[in-house]
């Protein structure tokens, strides 16, 4: 994967459930089949209320999003541990989302599926960005640039869990490092 991600951010606020990032009725997809995989990339953060967010993630009738990165608050990814949250997410073209903290099963299932890196940030960026500015996140160097600003904020290296995603997964990392034969 890349190490540095550069593009528009979609900033959320605290506690955005897995209902929020991938609303049940659309379960029924199955990620492994790709026709499917890809709609539900077109389906990403479609609970978010439109009172709050009037911008959607994804626009109506497009498959992937124009935003790289999403900011988050505290408690993302909370809820049930449905592990279509993070896949919805990169079948949309997510790479990255930062956030102040995140739900264990939401981070864990950032990891084993591969999908998006999830880096936890102390900075409270989802109240000082909108959705539109422009990021860039260097996963080695564990910063966030803020175009605008020039402003560089750090956050918790991902450790054992970037050689992981890498790979694409808990499943595709153990093939490549041959605790599982291919």
């Amino acid at each position: 994967m890349e190490n540095v991600i550069s593009g528009p951010v979609y900033v959320v606020q605290d506690n955005i459930d897995t209902d929020q990032i991938i609303p049940a009725e659309f379960l029924n997809l199955i990620p492994t089949i790709p026709e499917e995989y890809e709609k539900l990339g077109s389906f990403a953060l479609w609970g978010l209320p439109e009172s709050l967010y009037a911008t959607r993630y994804v626009e109506d009738g497009e498959l992937d999003s124009k935003y790289p990165i999403v900011i988050g608050g505290r408690n993302f990814g909370c809820g049930s541990s449905r592990e279509h949250a993070p896949i919805a997410l990169g079948s949309a073209n997510c790479k990255v989302v930062l956030a102040e903290g995140f739900a264990r099963i939401f981070f864990r299932n950032c990891v084993a599926t591969g999908e998006v890196y999830p880096c936890e940030i102390t900075a409270r960026l989802c109240e000082t960005l909108k959705t539109g500015d422009e990021a860039t996140v260097d996963l080695e160097a564990a910063t966030v640039t803020i175009k605008n600003t020039g402003e560089v904020h750090h956050f918790k290296p991902l450790g054992d869990v970037k050689p992981v995603v890498d790979a694409g997964g808990i499943f595709n990392y153990a093939r490549q490092t041959g605790m599982i034969s291919a």
